[in-house]
């Protein structure tokens, strides 16, 4: 078994040595034996700290293609359209040239980790598997889109990819309660639990979804879910801007957790997630960015920042003690790895082998009071010197393998 020590590594305030064996840290805050040096290799880390990596939670990878291609207008005018009939032109070339740009922006901005709803899912099960990061790829359902003969293929294809590897996992994703009905969500949902599957979907995004839903239904979107039977401890929702207390504790009961991204919600005037009820009434709450072209960029960190700045003036008065750093760094990592039952999010023994290198002598680490509250607070992707997932190197010393040709492509892509 492959084994990795980074050496004089700054954690939890100490310089010290970790061992990396195989996939897993297998050494964390311990000393070392001399046998553990024996046919490893040797990292050195001097002026570099070690902490968990980002994890992103809800996104549409290959949406990189459409940055700043529809931009200031909100979101079902943005969504029908703009987005759809675009998306409509898209290749499985165009999809896999998206794909690469993406993943490559999420290592280099300190992500191992994606959610993905898209289409064409063999194409970004590839490129993830090629680029060494973890993914939840989505088998995404929306009955204004698809044929009745497409949606079949969709649950086949769930049956027959049951076991990708150990980074590329599937996942049921019906897009939304006003894109999927009743009896195809129910199938969803019950397909997601006997094949231990992620069910995602998008939920309660914008007032006009509630406000449709209470005319249609008679009751809010989480409401909706629970009598439908979905929510439950493998139940993941993104966005969650407008739940009332009922419905958070509802999603705290179930067991279900909630995605929130503050960028594009704000971007798209979607709203401000209420943060601090959600995590008051116990639901575990992670980040996600959202896509490109509604962000406009994939980068976990500024996630992490504003939404603790959010959390501050959530409430009438403001309160400068509410979501302080370290809470909002578990939210970007550790919360959002649970949310997806990865076992991962922590520097500790027997997690899984996902960590990032900081440079400490990055002029936005310096000075080094608190690294949590520098990192949250201060730093930037500029800061990040090396990318691990699943104990082997994806960016090193801040260079990515092939960077400069999925940059090139993307570009000439641009063009057509």
């Amino acid at each position: 078994m492959a084994k990795t020590i980074l050496q004089s590594v700054l954690f939890q305030g100490k310089k010290q040595d970790i061992l990396i064996s195989g996939k897993k840290f297998a050494k964390v805050g311990r000393e070392l034996s001399k046998r553990d040096y024996e046919n490893a290799e040797i990292v050195k880390c001097d002026g570099l700290a070690i902490v968990p990596p980002f994890y992103n939670g809800h996104t549409h990878a290959a949406m990189t293609l459409l940055r700043g291609y529809a931009d200031d207008m909100p979101l079902q005018k943005w969504l029908t359209e703009y987005i759809w009939p675009f998306e409509a032109k898209l290749t499985a070339k165009d999809i896999e040239i998206g794909t690469r740009l993406a993943v490559l922006e999420m290592i280099k901005s300190g992500t191992v980790f994606f959610s993905d709803m898209y289409w064409r899912r063999e194409v970004t099960m590839k490129v993830v598997k090629e680029m060494g990061i973890r993914a939840s790829i989505g088998v995404t359902i929306a009955e204004n889109l698809d044929t009745p003969e497409h949606i079949e293929e969709n649950f086949k294809f769930l049956q027959d990819h049951r076991f990708e590897s150990d980074r590329v996992k599937l996942a049921v994703m019906p897009h939304s309660i006003y894109t999927v009905g009743e009896k195809i969500f129910k199938r969803c949902a019950k397909v997601a639990r006997e094949e231990n599957y992620i069910l995602h979907t998008h939920l309660s995004e914008t007032l006009k979804e509630v406000k449709d839903c209470q005319k249609q239904y008679g009751c809010t979107p989480v409401e909706l879910l629970d009598k439908w039977g979905i929510l439950g401890e493998n139940f993941v929702a993104a966005h969650c801007v407008h739940l009332n207390e009922y419905e958070m504790s509802l999603m705290a009961e179930s067991e279900s957790a909630a995605i929130l991204n503050p960028c594009s919600n704000l971007k798209l005037g979607s709203g401000i997630p209420k943060v601090n009820a959600l995590l008051d009434s116990g639901t575990l709450v992670g980040l996600g960015t959202d896509g490109a072209s509604s962000n406009n960029n994939l980068d976990m960190h500024e996630e992490m920042k504003l939404i603790s700045l959010l959390a501050k003036v959530e409430r009438k008065g403001g309160n400068a003690e509410a979501l302080p750093a370290v809470e909002a760094f578990e939210m970007a990592t550790s919360n959002t790895a649970l949310a997806y039952g990865i076992p991962a999010g922590l520097i500790a023994d027997d997690f899984l082998a996902d960590a990032l290198l900081l440079d400490l002598r990055n002029e936005r680490l310096v000075p080094n009071y608190n690294l949590v509250s520098n990192w949250v607070y201060a730093g930037d992707s500029s800061a990040i010197h090396s990318v691990i997932c699943n104990g082997k190197f994806v960016m090193r010393n801040h260079h990515v393998d092939g960077e400069d040709d999925i940059i090139k492509e993307a570009r000439k892509y641009a063009t057509k």
